[in-house]
């Protein structure tokens, strides 16, 4: 059962970004400041945040919530259980499917996660930098 009323949760739910959200921001922030050059939202399966045309590489910033990491920041919706359940559960499915289109059509796949973002890891943006200066990467990375 939902604690709030339908008209309430439309608002809050309106008001959820799916693009240009505060970590993607910081990312890009970040990559524009160690000089790599990207676009946004690319016409791609899945519709990439971050791609590098000329490497080949999508980069993804999933949500914790959303895509279901199971971090800290990943957190369990507390009423309409079996709504939330199924739809972090389709969109784990559909994040699986579109990875295996990319990497079949030759891009190498990187997922950063909101947490990793948050926490400003030096590891993440490590593993991100061997991935775009590396030409010989494999076909699927994920963080």
């Amino acid at each position: 059962m939902d604690t709030i009323d339908a008209k309430r949760r439309s608002r809050n739910m309106a008001r959820i970004k799916a693009k240009n959200t505060k970590p993607e921001l910081i990312l890009r922030k970040y990559l524009s400041a160690n000089g790599y050059k990207y676009r946004i939202h690319f016409n791609l399966k899945g519709k990439p945040d971050i791609v590098f045309l000329k490497k080949k590489v999508a980069i993804f910033v999933n949500g914790c919530f959303w895509h279901g990491h199971g971090c800290k920041v990943d957190h369990t919706a507390k009423s309409n259980l079996d709504f939330w359940n199924a739809k972090i559960s389709k969109n784990k499915e559909r994040d699986i499917l579109n990875n295996k289109a990319l990497t079949s059509e030759g891009w190498n796949v990187f997922i950063i996660w909101e947490c990793d973002i948050r926490k400003n890891s030096p590891e993440t943006y490590k593993d991100l930098f061997n991935i775009l200066n590396d030409s010989s990467t494999s076909a699927s990375t994920t963080s």
